[in-house]
């Protein structure tokens, strides 16, 4: 008998394998429902991969929905940007693609059946008024004067309310259950309000729209939705999400389960925060690099095999908690470290010269794309008397530890030859501007035939072939040490350094880049050609992320 490994479950499979052990249901489907009123972010992923995975692991069936019941904040932009990030995610809706717009007249009817029923009611009350006839959490709510109007008089006022007779606020339709539940939604919530705007789907159909909390549990009960799994904020709501099932009587209600949310620590995640940094232009849009939404994650280089580690390293719980963005940084790195090539960039250049390496005369040498897999296989790079290094790795007076190039020190040159530096020069204020050395001939791929050890290896790119390039060199945007909000005002604490743009010499492979194409810069970090700005034989380059991690499993 083979031994098999015991599978540990979250707490959400737990209740699916008792649903389905006992009958309650017969199949898993699932769905992931946002409000287009924005770009998704790196928490919206945990809910897509938790959803999708679930109905793929159980072999059922997974709906892509918008929950569109609120035409003031919500544009096709979003729509379509909602539609992009989760098609690269990898969840797959197959044909169903749905939207709360889809079934307003059934909610209409369903509204109508509550009116009939005794269960709904047309107020008048202000919204400031419903909110002090609502009590607190330690005292009662008190039912509005129009609560005891008739079933008749109701379902007239809400027809009404349909064809235009009423202005914005001026009558609701709320659901009517206890005014002294000790449960604040359970106290006659609206569920229906008046609202002349116009839908990006229904146009001007509607001029009344469904809450939230009244049309979610509807559209999961006519898409047969057999586990409806949201974030903890909305467990408070479930026996509002149970009430509006079962009073309007479906035969197999669908059950909420809440899950803790993704947190990650110091990043902007808010959409009217985003917004504003879109609007005043201090980024270039809901997808610049330097958010967390997943357009920005994906233009940045992150790939989707890395968030869904991330997503599993988080794992699924009832306890809220946060993670730091470092853990982000090392899924990247894990995931692209045996995958992209590791080809040489010199982000602060410095000019070398080999004085004794013959004018005019370029060589190709042989590098592997990288070391540590070799299928990756190998590429030719071009080699010559003037090249380009990084500027930290020559010092005049160097510290004792230093291992790179200083007058009198022989270093390798990666994949190349060893040389000894011999000088430098100086601008008229000091500055080294070059610096001067000479090479071994017999050291050709980088080891001596005497068997000789030089304590360091530097990166290098030759001058007359490199191709000069913009690099995006990416901070937090917020200032870490302040945190992310300033507790006086509420504004954002923006880090003035988030993004520096330097111009780099890089090998001549990397002038093919394309938009989305990632490498690992030698000693630099992981880059991306960026999807926007990247032209033709014109790549620019965002760093994903240092190759330094503080991020520890």
């Amino acid at each position: 008998m083979e031994n098999e490994a015991a599978v540990s479950k979250n707490f959400i499979e737990n209740i699916i394998d008792k649903d389905l052990a006992e009958g309650v249901y017969d199949c898993v489907h699932t769905r992931f429902p946002p409000e287009p009123n924005g770009y998704l972010h790196i928490g919206h992923a945990k809910s897509i991969l938790l959803n999708y995975g679930l109905a793929k692991e159980y072999q059922g069936k997974f709906n892509m929905r918008f929950d569109d019941t609120n035409p003031t904040k919500e544009k096709t932009e979003f729509v379509e940007s909602i539609l992009e990030d989760i098609r690269w995610l990898g969840a797959d809706w197959e044909d169903r693609l749905f939207f709360a717009s889809n079934y307003f007249d059934q909610m209409y009817e369903a509204a109508v059946k509550l009116i009939k029923k005794g269960k709904a009611f047309v107020c008048d009350l202000s919204a400031e008024q419903i909110r002090e006839y609502r009590g607190t959490l330690t005292e009662p709510g008190r039912e509005s004067p129009y609560r005891s109007r008739s079933i008749e008089e109701n379902l007239r006022l809400f027809e009404e309310m349909k064809d235009g007779r009423y202005a914005d606020g001026e009558k609701v339709l709320r659901a009517k259950i206890d005014m002294s539940s000790p449960n604040i939604n359970m106290r006659d919530p609206v569920i229906y309000r008046v609202a002349h705007m116009s839908h990006h789907n229904t146009g001007d159909k509607w001029c009344i729209y469904p809450m939230y909390d009244f049309a979610h549990p509807i559209e999961d009960a006519i898409e047969g939705i057999t586990h409806s799994i949201c974030t903890l904020e909305f467990e408070d709501h479930r026996p509002l999400y149970d009430w509006v099932v079962r009073e309007l009587e479906y035969p197999h209600p669908p059950k909420q389960i809440e899950f803790a949310k993704l947190y990650l620590t110091n990043v902007v995640t808010g959409k009217r925060y985003i917004k504003k940094l879109v609007e005043e232009g201090i980024v270039d849009g809901w997808d610049d690099p330097r958010l967390v939404s997943i357009a920005a994650l994906r233009r940045r280089g992150f790939t989707k095999e890395s968030i869904q580690m991330f997503v599993d390293l988080c794992g699924v719980s009832k306890a809220n908690s946060s993670v730091d963005y470092a853990m982000l940084e090392y899924c990247i790195r894990e995931d692209l470290k045996l995958k992209r090539p590791r080809l040489m960039a010199v982000l602060d250049p410095l000019p070398l010269v080999i004085d004794n390496y013959p004018e005019g005369q370029i060589e190709q040498l042989t590098a592997p794309n990288n070391m540590e897999n070799e299928s990756l296989g190998e590429r030719s790079i071009p080699f010559g008397r003037e090249l380009y290094i990084e500027r930290e790795d020559f010092m005049v007076d160097p510290p004792k530890k230093y291992k790179r190039l200083f007058v009198g020190t022989e270093v390798r040159l990666m994949n190349a030859y060893m040389v000894t530096c011999t000088g430098y020069d100086t601008d008229e204020d000091g500055k080294v501007i070059r610096v001067h050395c000479t090479y071994d001939p017999e050291t050709r791929g980088g080891n001596a035939p005497d068997g000789r050890k030089v304590k360091g290896t530097i990166h290098w790119v030759e001058a007359s072939h490199a191709g000069k390039v913009e690099v995006r060199l990416y901070e937090n945007i917020v200032d870490e040490e302040k945190g992310v909000y300033n507790k006086e005002d509420g504004s954002l604490n923006l880090n003035p350094h988030s993004l520096t743009i330097t111009e780099a010499y890089v090998e001549p492979a990397l002038m093919e880049a394309k938009g989305y194409d990632s490498f690992q810069f030698v000693r630099n970090g992981f880059f991306c050609a960026d999807i926007k700005d990247s032209k033709e034989g014109a790549p620019v380059f965002n760093r994903i992320v240092t190759l330094k991690s503080s991020f520890k499993l």
